[in-house]
């Protein structure tokens, strides 16, 4: 056949096949080895070198010429250059400061901090409304601010006061409910220049805890910094040039009810310029600061600039402002109602025992003390001499890309500025796509071809290994064995993390043995490298129009490996996957895989437990499995094209499996038990047990049911799996059912998480008879001028109350007294009210406005309400009852446990004859339904028309209409 004739297909292959043979003849008295593929150039001439795989050839393994990357060493390479990375990334993070403080005067000082930290957490749990909380906390408090005081410098002048605010304010975290507290505790203390000053910066922490926690983390450790960094100011020699209000607050757990009132009715809030707001999320460790501004770019560049061991990332703040994690903070009251920039800080680790028993002064260590208080001191100084505090809202501008590298520094730019370098990247990786674009029409639709198809594959890879991984986590979380990897958490790396790596590795190895038969080992490596680029370089692009500053990330992960495959390309064209060109391609890829290390622990670090505390509707695995088979997908990126490289990954794929089905027949076995009681390093299950009696009414005001028990709730997704084989009493036989016609299934919430945790279990026990009951009236009616019905109530109980409202068919709630007076509803249509008082409080009163729908007929009643009254503190906290349950549970289990009453009725009116009494001074004792004594009102000229109370003394007995308002 003559040459000219010849297809461009045979002519390769033929040519491809004779360079081959050649090469081989001019290497055969050397080889000891498969001889090297001939040299391929991505940048013009030959694109595809064809050779024809022998039969035979087994797992994608390429014969012939090309000798292609040993499989052992390639792949312990890379295991052990992924473990190299993060060994390095949890020595950052071990490391809490930088360097030792030399004691010297003016400096922190962790022991007086600690020492601090001791006495507040001795006090116990500090429920607001507690005594604990109230006075003993406050006390301490004002008693070292006295001695901080008497040691204080001339040049300074401390003010203290004790702020008892009233408020209520709607928010929408959780679903959206309404707050309502009334003389809650607030400490405030006010550091300024002799003469006054006209701005300040505030610094924020609570010492409150939740019920049954001491609370070292959340948040007494941030109390004791701020009066150790108070006292060290206060005696410092340096003159400042703005105020420093620190503000201990009492009702943070209570939703951030007390920031919200020194921010709204203290007079010191108008003088606030920005904030710092320390918080926890977690037991010790380093404090993130993980949200910023809002906009406010100079408070960021203050951080930058200050803090001594920096621990900061805009990935955080957007994952967290996202919603993703079911929390808030005082930043949010800060932002939302006084308008203020700050900084927001929380400990993040060993999250496994935030908010229980075990959050004790001991597991946090003096380091993390030290380098809290160095930051928090040296970025309050800054503040408080910076010029910038009195104009801040001139420097209200943009949003800033900001990180640390291993806590060592952080990087800060605008946000505009990182849009240009993004755009900037993108450009060069068109470039360098594009260059491919212009080699010869023929090398360039193959390359076009094969490029798309190993797009598709990559992304058939991507998507078979989450469709993998979920069916595993759905198969566990049906057979029980959720959480397994709870208390072992490599467990879920040995699952998930083996699954969908092999998933990856085996749907490339089918492409490279079945479709890309004839096409060399560097060829492939060189189009897979560049498909990884072309897809991170995609998500920068998307991430970068969003506005999002974490896309820098995707371009770190599009820069560095860019710029190494520009720099070993003559490398690897001429002498192929060889060692060094290994050796300088991981050491390329050094930054933007030990970055992803980093926001990969932190992902877990938060993630992990959280997933142990989600409620019962978000099956932990399923969401566990995701993010892993993401890690792995971005992990194995930039090594997919190794798979090419390879000369085989049968023994790759064969451990994988392995260690993926050992881990699998474990888990199902039940080998791996979620929870651990262990002392040093506990993992405890969750729950909720609330003695409580619950009272219906209907809209004749008769109690049409009454019940009492223990309502337990689990808050994770094993529900009572583990507990019944300790107490067989609670199984499923004693689930709770939702009253669909009550508000929140008839159920005393003290949160409206009703729609996280539907599983509920109600045990049987006695009526709960607390000596401080909880009194809940209806005390006006009033049809106003716009054919509304004003209906004004009254509550007095414990600190603790929830109030639940439902409109009933054909009835809208439009406006009442609380919040700012238009009504938000909670997740399900109801609304829901949190309430709570400090000491002393004065009865709770308050005002809702119902009226009728237009277009739709009204259906019994307007309203039902409920009210339940929570006992976190005091002698009614408890019962013997709850007690004695409590006591059956294992060790691994941490309970919440207190004890709660409900009432919950129908309200509507109706025209009725009834039979006065007799007087009183103030009201008319009323017969309803031959229920003597109840408290009434007289209706005078019509249905609509409210009586008000009388106070004559000559009234007699007589019949009347009267307008009875049920409850």
């Amino acid at each position: 056949m003559e040459r000219g004739s010849e297809s461009g297909a045979v002519r390769r292959h033929r040519v491809g096949t004779e360079r081959r043979e050649g090469l081989a003849a001019m290497l055969q008295p050397e080889r000891e080895a498969p001889a090297q593929e001939p040299p391929v150039d991505t940048c013009g001439g030959v694109s595809r070198t064809r050779k024809r795989s022998p039969a035979g050839g087994g797992g994608g393994e390429s014969q012939g010429a090309g000798a292609g990357l040993s499989e052992a060493r390639a792949a312990l390479g890379l295991a052990l250059y992924l473990l190299v990375l993060w060994a390095l990334v949890q020595l950052s993070l071990q490391r809490l400061v930088l360097r030792r403080p030399s004691g010297h005067h003016g400096e922190f000082d962790a022991r007086q901090a600690r020492d601090y930290l001791e006495h507040i957490t001795a006090i116990g749990p500090r429920t607001t409304g507690s005594p604990e909380n109230e006075i003993l906390t406050v006390q301490y408090l004002l008693e070292q601010i006295k001695l901080i005081e008497v040691q204080s410098s001339r040049l300074h002048k401390i003010s203290v006061d004790v702020q008892r605010p009233t408020g209520s304010f709607s928010i929408d975290f959780l679903g959206g409910f309404t707050s309502y507290y009334d003389n809650i505790t607030n400490v405030v203390v006010k550091l300024e220049p002799r003469d006054g000053a006209q701005h300040a910066v505030l610094a924020n922490c609570h010492f409150d805890s939740v019920p049954s926690s001491p609370g070292a983390s959340d948040d007494a450790v941030s109390c004791s910094v701020m009066l150790e960094v108070l006292r060290v100011l206060s005696t410092s020699s340096e003159a400042l040039q703005h105020a420093v209000v620190f503000l201990f607050n009492g009702a943070e757990e209570n939703v951030l009810q007390a920031s919200h009132g020194f921010i709204t009715q203290h007079p010191w809030a108008s003088l606030i310029r920005a904030f710092i707001n320390l918080e926890a999320a977690g037991v010790g460790g380093k404090e993130l600061v993980f949200q910023t501004g809002p906009e406010n770019p100079w408070l960021i560049q203050a951080y930058v600039s200050a803090a001594k061991h920096p621990f900061a990332s805009v990935v955080a703040q957007e994952v967290f402002q996202s919603g993703i994690i079911p929390s808030e903070t005082d930043f949010r009251i800060y932002r939302d109602f006084g308008n203020i920039p700050g900084i927001d800080l929380a400990f993040i680790e060993n999250g496994y025992i935030y908010h229980t028993k075990y959050d004790t002064a001991d597991r946090i260590l003096t380091d993390s003390i030290q380098r809290a208080g160095d930051n928090i001191l040296a970025v309050l100084k800054y503040l408080a001499t910076s010029d910038m505090l009195a104009f801040s809202s001139e420097y209200r501008h943009g949003k800033m890309v900001f990180f640390d590298v291993l806590g060592l520094f952080v990087i800060a730019y605008p946000c505009r500025v990182g849009s240009i370098i993004n755009y900037m990247v993108v450009m060069a990786v068109v470039l360098y796509l594009g260059k491919k674009l212009l080699q010869p029409k023929h090398n360039t639709l193959n390359y076009m071809k094969d490029f798309l198809c190993g797009l598709g594959i990559t992304f058939i890879s991507w998507f078979t290994s989450l469709v993998t991984v979920l069916i595993i986590a759905v198969f566990v979380s049906l057979i029980g064995q959720s959480l397994s990897w709870y208390n072992h958490f490599y467990v879920s790396v040995g699952l998930y993390g083996t699954a969908a790596a092999a998933k990856i590795i085996l749907i490339h190895t089918l492409a490279k043995r079945f479709y890309y038969t004839n096409a060399s080992d560097q060829y492939l490596g060189e189009v897979f490298f560049d498909i990884s680029l072309f897809v991170h370089c995609s998500f920068l692009v998307m991430f970068t129009y969003q506005g999002l500053c974490s896309a820098f990330i995707s371009a770190v992960w599009v820069a560095f490996p860019l710029l190494t495959k520009l720099a070993m390309h003559k490398e690897f064209k001429q002498h192929g996957a060889q060692g060094k060109f290994i050796a300088f391609y991981l050491l390329g890829m050094f930054i933007p895989y030990v970055y992803a290390m980093y926001l990969i622990w932190a992902v877990f670090e938060m993630f992990t437990p959280i997933l142990g505390r989600s409620g019962s509707e978000i099956p932990p695995d399923i969401v566990l499995a995701s993010i892993l088979a993401g890690c792995t997908m971005i992990l194995s990126s930039y090594f997919m094209n190794f798979i090419y490289l390879a000369r085989s990954t049968k023994k790759t794929l064969i451990s994988l499996t392995l260690v993926c089905t050992v881990t699998f027949l474990l888990v199902c076995s039940g080998t791996f038990f979620p929870y651990s009681s262990n002392p040093a390093n506990p993992k405890p299950k969750r729950m909720i047990l609330q003695h409580m009696t619950r009272t219906f009414h209907d809209l004749e005001g008769n109690i049409v049911k009454k019940d009492s028990g223990i309502w337990i709730n689990g808050f994770d997704y094993t529900g009572m799996s583990h507990i019944t084989p300790h107490i067989p009493e609670i199984n499923d036989t004693i689930r709770a059912h939702c009253e669909e016609n009550a508000p929140l299934c008839g159920f005393p919430w003290y949160l409206p998480v009703h729609f996280l945790i539907r599983k509920n279990w109600y045990f049987p026990a006695p009526e709960v008879s607390p000596r401080n009951p909880a009194h809940f009236r209806l005390i006006s009616k009033e049809q106003t001028p716009w054919d509304s019905v004003k209906l004004t109530f009254e509550a007095t109980g414990p600190s603790h109350m929830s109030l639940y409202v439902r409109a009933h068919k054909g009835w809208t709630i439009s406006q009442w007294s609380l919040g700012n007076g238009t009504p938000v509803t909670c997740k399900g249509g109801d609304y829901f009210v949190f309430y709570s008082h400090g000491l002393q409080a004065s009865v709770w009163q308050f005002w809702i406005e119902v009226q009728q729908v237009l277009g739709e007929q009204p259906e019994g009643g307007m309203v039902t309400v409920a009210i339940a009254a929570h006992y976190h503190s005091g002698e009614d906290n408890r019962s013997s009852q709850l007690t004695a349950l409590k006591e059956k549970f294992p060790e691994w289990v941490f309970p919440f446990a207190w004890s709660r009453a409900a009432s919950m009725a129908i309200l509507g009116w109706k025209e009725r004859k009834v039979r006065i009494m007799g007087m009183e001074s103030c009201g008319i004792l009323v017969d309803f339904s031959g229920h003597v004594g109840t408290r009434g009102m007289l209706l005078e000229k019509r249905p609509s028309d409210l009586l008000e109370h009388r106070e004559h003394s000559n009234c007699v007995s007589k019949e009347k209409t009267f307008l009875k308002l049920l409850v």
